[in-house]
């Protein structure tokens, strides 16, 4: 069965109040109010009154001074006046202005009502349904102005390398240098590599659909040991892998991979390099059906501050490594496909620790 609707009636006269209640409470959710700041108080404590009709001639107050004040402070309920016909041109003025949608005269009948109640409703929701698309849009120009920075300057920036090695390595006869050279492009090219990947990685989790596999964690956790093997060793850093699976699992694992991948590469490049002590730990365990994953490391740590847009698109929370602002987005966007969520804890220069739970589906 569908909700009610709610609606609110505001009138001093409270008779008024108690035909249109007894008339209308078993098609509609009624609040009465018998004054205006009765009737404010009703709506700064329920949301989701649709609907407000209200008596022209109150008290201290016109219905329509009424309208105007709530059109900024609520501006969702649609806003009907009733009125007697010696107050009709106010009212079209009103209406003319925007203050209210529109007005049924007084004494009114219940026909009247229900179809002014219809009106309204198909109103209310496609100005819900036009404020939800205008904060998708909102979003989608956000994230274009954050994409056009980004490519200008994770693009670019890999790009000059690469032509400023260039054009040194065209005059430069000593093999070493030239090898020096090499090596500066090689670097450019990574960054720029690493980049790719990261937007196609975004792209694919906003556009893919779900491909539900059965999941061996040992297996996974083994691909990505091998190829965090060569910077474990390189850069002394420890590295721990623990999984505990006793029962089946399964999930995508495309998103899954992703997740691990992106949390252990911040967990490596995230290090404090002056410490003797570095190391990176997964512990996973699968149990009544949820995948509980932790990720610790003895990284730099993020600053508290920062810990709640660290997810945001392109947020870069610190300065001294390079990166593009989608590893930590990526992996929110693939938890939210998976059904999964993450909790951080963090403490600056002494680590990081991300948690990630994820169900079987």
């Amino acid at each position: 069965m569908a909700e009610k609707i709610k609606i609110l009636y505001v009138d001093d006269e409270p008779e008024n109040l108690v035909g249109f209640k007894a008339s209308l409470r078993l098609d509609y959710q009624i609040f009465t109010a018998v004054n205006i700041p009765e009737a404010i108080r009703y709506l700064d404590k329920d949301p989701e009154i649709r609907v407000i009709f209200c008596d022209q001639r109150m008290p201290g107050k016109t219905g329509v001074d009424f309208f105007e004040e709530i059109r900024i402070t609520h501006p969702l309920p649609v806003r009907i006046m009733l009125t007697a016909y010696t107050d009709v041109d106010s009212i079209i003025d009103a209406i003319n202005k925007g203050h209210i949608f529109r007005y049924v005269r007084k004494p009114w009948i219940e026909a009247d009502i229900i179809w002014a109640i219809d009106e309204a409703n198909k109103f209310y929701m496609a100005n819900s349904m036009l404020a939800i698309k205008n904060d998708e849009l909102q979003k989608a120009y956000n994230e274009l102005n954050k994409f056009a920075y980004s490519v200008s300057h994770d693009i670019r920036g890999p790009l000059s390398g690469i032509l400023g090695a260039i054009n040194l390595a065209r005059d430069v006869d000593d093999v070493d240098e030239m090898k020096e050279m090499l090596f500066l492009m090689e670097k450019s090219v990574t960054k720029l590599n690493t980049y790719v990947l990261s937007m196609h990685d975004y792209y694919s989790l906003q556009r893919g659909e779900l491909k539900i596999t059965e999941i061996d964690f040992n297996n996974i956790m083994d691909e990505l040991k091998a190829i965090y093997s060569v910077n474990s060793k390189i850069n002394h850093v420890t590295f721990k892998v623990n999984v505990k699976q006793d029962e089946v699992f399964f999930s995508d694992k495309a998103p899954l991979r992703l997740i691990l991948n992106n949390l252990l590469s911040n967990a490596f490049k995230y290090q404090d390099k002056s410490s003797k002590n570095k190391s990176v730990e997964v512990d996973i365990e699968i149990k009544k059906s949820e995948a509980v994953i932790y990720i610790r490391d003895t990284g730099i740590g993020i600053l508290a501050s920062h810990l709640g847009e660290i997810f945001n698109l392109f947020f870069r929370s610190n300065s001294l490594e390079v990166g593009s602002g989608f590893g930590l987005y990526n992996v929110k966007s693939a938890l939210v496909k998976l059904n999964g969520h993450i909790e951080v804890d963090s403490v600056l220069h002494q680590g990081t620790t991300f948690k990630v739970t994820i169900p079987s589906t």
